[in-house]
């Protein structure tokens, strides 16, 4: 009989205890609140663990684990945590505990451990079980993801007292014997293929009852074993998607564990077989994109958190600076959701199989190092997966150099991997195992775990996923082919120096002006530092702000000058735009999260804007046009097909009318006329590749030369990308991010082209045009899928909105108009400049008191660069601290205005 008081009387009408609403909001209280709601619960291992309350670790004097996978609060939370934070969202926190015990709605599970007893009589059941109350988010199947198993050195004793009471008993303890196993499949003989499903089946028993089930797989014959799948509830079957790594000497091993903690394993009798699926082009494997790092499963610990409980106290407070909603504006959130990303992958596990488990690195990681990434087409990914590039992702990440100053932990979690990154690139992270959240401060106060990290104020934490290589393809010495590894094979080199380039958005910023101590001047990205200084990718992408880190009614955090804007724009400000209409999105168009992809789509154009510079001036019989790249890497960069920048010129005559135009754009068809500069990059498919494809694939007839298959493109065939301040041929050379095709000096961050003015034109208007992605690339993802209709899908996608249409970055008028109309005193003593202006363009003020062949240009010190909205625009030096900092010795000021 069950003795527990029934609390569903509290669901129905006033809530009794009459707890104060605001303490909702304060996660400190929630356990004061749940204990208040529970008096009986009070000093019983619900709230008491001694092993906890001791450790010089400890948070507070009452543990946090009826919640948290750490018992000293703060981070992840168990099934039961996570069910009442389902709760609490619309619910006071008493009512909240009360549904989570109960789960009225069906958010989850009345038995969110799995353990076989309800949560109900978890905790107030004493009188059918010996040990209640027991936590009822932790079983035997699962407590080896609390932060404090097996830590005896920090937390010693926890093992012994927790396992007391993490499943109800009936009668006395006497069960010291393991379970009995029997595994019916695989046991011997049989072949499993790659990518497909394969039934595992077993029989576990034992006289306390099964709290937990493991699975393991060994490729070499039982000499090594690693996960295959984890914290499994009591069952007797799995469905396992075989990764496809072939082998002829493999075997399962199936591990049980008890309620009281007894445990024993039985492996397969003898071996079984894994062989590859059938398809491909290329005869890759998942061997031939093994990384080091972290490794799904083995390495990953506790699953990456849900975003959406960071939002707790990092959002819904100040959408103009907090985390959470800038973060939902950009397209690190929609990693998993976005379709190109989707339909570019199917045609990659097309050409070369299994490659797409190096997209589902960094657009699914949440997945991928659950184990969820078999088959490598994501199919087996959960909605909790698709959160993209998530706060836990980044926050959890380790230095794999192990620079000085990284945390002391850091050490023991790098000795533990098989291999470690030597550089960032392609999704070769490490995360900490547990929820230790690190940051760029050494100065913090928090709730949770959080930890000083110099990684994360580097941009090489930003280069783990932004310098991606093919580890199928290396590098031949100076021959522009990249040649393929062994198949079936890891890479025995993950350096971008060696591996062919994908992306090289990192490399391009490592080896440019930007990386130096002092940077760059580029005030526009610069976000609230005074000096307008850039040098990181932070620093632009994440810019410092004014404002909290965390919502100050719940926790007192300072107000920050350099609270990074979690942001991280780019320049794809068309998928923000579009992502709500597509099938399946979880914020469709008109609800506040659509809102955040709004602001974040106005933030890329923004950025846009800002990326170059353009002028015109005639050259003899001919139009010069410049165009000035003011970013840290090439321009553009990322992702390389389908992606461009291009030059649009008109000229006129007396009468404006249009005499000629190159780079005309037709916004119906969505084709570019080819009379023009088009910044872009064209891989593709060398010789060697393409008569090695020929002969592995008869009646295939490949030619050599640009491509949009990815994952096939082993050469460069051009690339007049413009390069960054810094730029040094031989530098670019050794990453493979050289200029083919074009010609660059050393030091030159932008381009010139010549036109020809025709008879009769008195002016010009040239525009720098970039677009994401082009009609070419759209029909090729549409035509190559021959899998499923995600290419067709996002080609409709395309078709239905405009077309990607291309964004105005700059633009600039032959005769040059930007002139001085005047300059004076205004107000009393100050000076006013008044110019002649562009509606959207920006432009910076500086000044010097002598004029000379070396004069140096000084900025106003704060406001020195504005963006203007109509003609003409006036700017006053007033010779205070915020401008030209003070009145001419000499007699004499010269102001510059430069766009």
């Amino acid at each position: 009989m069950n003795t527990h008081r029934s609390r569903l009387g509290l669901l129905n009408g006033i809530l009794v205890l009459g707890l104060a609403a605001s303490l909702q909001a304060k996660p400190e209280f929630w356990e004061t609140v749940f204990l208040t709601a529970y008096p009986e619960l009070h000093d019983t291992p619900v709230n008491l663990l001694s092993s906890v309350e001791t450790s010089e670790n400890a948070l507070k004097p009452n543990h946090c684990g009826i919640c948290h996978l750490d018992f000293r609060g703060g981070g992840q939370r168990n099934g039961f945590g996570s069910l009442f934070h389902e709760y609490v969202k619309k619910n006071d926190v008493d009512v909240a505990f009360t549904k989570a015990i109960y789960d009225p709605d069906n958010k989850g599970s009345t038995d969110p451990d799995s353990d076989g007893a309800t949560s109900a009589d978890e905790l107030f059941d004493t009188t059918t079980y010996s040990n209640t109350p027991t936590l009822p988010g932790w079983s035997a199947g699962n407590i080896n993801q609390s932060s404090q198993w097996n830590k005896n050195n920090e937390f010693p004793g926890f093992n012994a007292e927790v396992s007391a009471y993490l499943t109800p008993i009936s009668g006395p303890v006497t069960d010291t014997d393991p379970p009995v196993i029997t595994i019916t499949s695989p046991n011997g003989g049989e072949t499993a293929t790659g990518n497909n499903s394969f039934p595992i089946t077993w029989t576990a028993t034992d006289a306390s009852g099964i709290a937990g089930i493991n699975l393991y797989i060994s490729l070499d014959n039982g000499a090594t074993y690693k996960p295959l799948a984890l914290n499994l509830p009591d069952s007797s079957s799995f469905t396992w998607f075989v990764e496809n790594r072939p082998s002829s000497d493999c075997r399962i091993m199936v591990e049980a564990t008890d309620t009281l903690l007894n445990q024993t394993n039985k492996t397969s009798a003898s071996t079984f077989t894994i062989v590859s699926p059938a398809g491909g082009l290329a005869p890759t494997t998942l061997r031939d994109f093994d990384q080091p790092g972290s490794q799904p499963l083995v390495d990953s610990g506790q699953v990456l958190g849900q975003p959406g409980s960071c939002a707790g106290c990092h959002g819904n407070y100040d959408e103009a600076h907090e985390p959470f909603f800038n973060w939902l504006g950009s397209m690190m959130a929609h990693a998993s959701h976005d379709p190109i990303f989707q339909a570019n992958m199917v045609i990659a596990n097309q050409d070369a199989p299994d490659s797409g488990d190096l997209c589902l690195r960094c657009h699914n990681s949440r997945g991928w190092l659950d184990g969820r990434s078999v088959p490598t087409d994501g199919s087996q990914m959960t909605t909790l997966d698709d959160i993209g590039v998530a706060c836990d992702l980044c926050h959890r990440m380790v230095d794999p150099l192990n620079h000085p100053g990284a945390p002391g932990i850091d050490t023991s979690i790098l000795a533990s991997l098989d291999a470690v990154p030597t550089s960032p690139g392609t999704g070769r992270y490490v995360i900490d195992p547990e929820s230790n959240r690190r940051g760029p401060f050494d100065d913090t106060i928090s709730p949770h775990q959080d930890l000083f990290s110099p990684f994360h104020r580097s941009s090489a934490l930003c280069g783990t996923c932004h310098d991606v290589s093919n580890p199928a393809f290396q590098r031949d010495g100076t021959n522009p082919e990249y040649l393929p590894n062994d198949f079936d094979a890891a890479a025995t080199n993950f350096s971008p120096e060696v591996l062919a380039p994908v992306e090289r958005t990192y490399s391009e910023w490592l080896h440019s002006a930007y990386n130096t101590t002092n940077g760059v001047y580029a005030p526009q990205f610069a976000g609230f530092k005074a000096d307008g200084m850039v040098a990181s990718c932070q620093d632009c992408h994440m810019p410092d702000t004014l404002g909290h880190g965390a919502n100050t009614n719940l926790y007192p955090v300072a107000l920050r000058p350099d609270m990074p804007l979690h942001d991280m724009t780019g320049g794809s400000s068309w998928l923000l735009k579009v992502m709500p209409t597509v099938t399946n999105f979880p914020y469709a168009a008109g609800t506040p999260e659509a809102t955040a992809l709004t602001n974040g789509a106005e933030r890329a154009d923004y950025m846009l804007r800002k990326a170059a510079r353009m002028s015109a001036e005639q050259v003899g019989d001919d139009l010069n046009v410049m165009v000035v790249n003011d970013t840290g890497h090439k321009l553009p960069t990322g992702y390389p097909e389908g992606r461009r920048m291009w030059i649009n010129l008109r000229f006129y005559d007396a009468g404006t009318n249009l005499l000629a135009e190159h780079g005309g754009y037709d916004y119906g068809s969505g084709l570019l006329t080819n009379n023009t500069t088009v910044y872009e990059v064209h891989p593709g498919i060398g010789t060697n590749l393409a008569a090695t494809l020929n002969s592995l694939n008869p009646g295939l007839n490949i030619e050599p030369g640009p491509s949009f298959h990815f994952v096939l493109n082993n050469q460069i065939f051009e690339d007049n990308r413009i390069p960054p301040r810094g730029f040094i041929n031989s530098e670019f050379d050794t990453f493979g991010g050289a200029p083919v095709g074009h010609h660059y000096d050393d030091g030159q961050y932008w381009d010139n082209s010549l036109y020809p003015i025709p008879e009769g034109a008195v002016s010009a208007h040239a525009r720098l045009y970039y677009q994401s992605t082009s009609k070419e690339f759209m029909e090729f993802l549409r035509d190559e899928n021959t899998t499923d209709n995600t290419g067709t899908n996002v080609y409709n996608l395309w078709l239905a909105n405009d077309k990607c249409p291309p964004v105005l970055m700059t633009e600039a008028f032959w005769p040059e108009n930007f002139t001085i109309d005047s300059i004076g005193p205004v107000d009393g003593n100050n000076m006013g400049i008044s110019f002649n202006s562009i509606s959207g363009y920006t432009y910076w003020v500086e000044f010097t008191d002598s004029l000379a062949s070396n004069t140096v240009w000084k900025p106003f010190a704060s406001n020195s660069w504005f963006e203007v909205y109509g003609s003409p625009s006036i700017v006053t030096d007033d010779y205070s601290s915020a401008t030209s900092g003070g009145a001419p010795t000499n007699g004499h000021r010269f102001y510059r205005i430069r766009r």
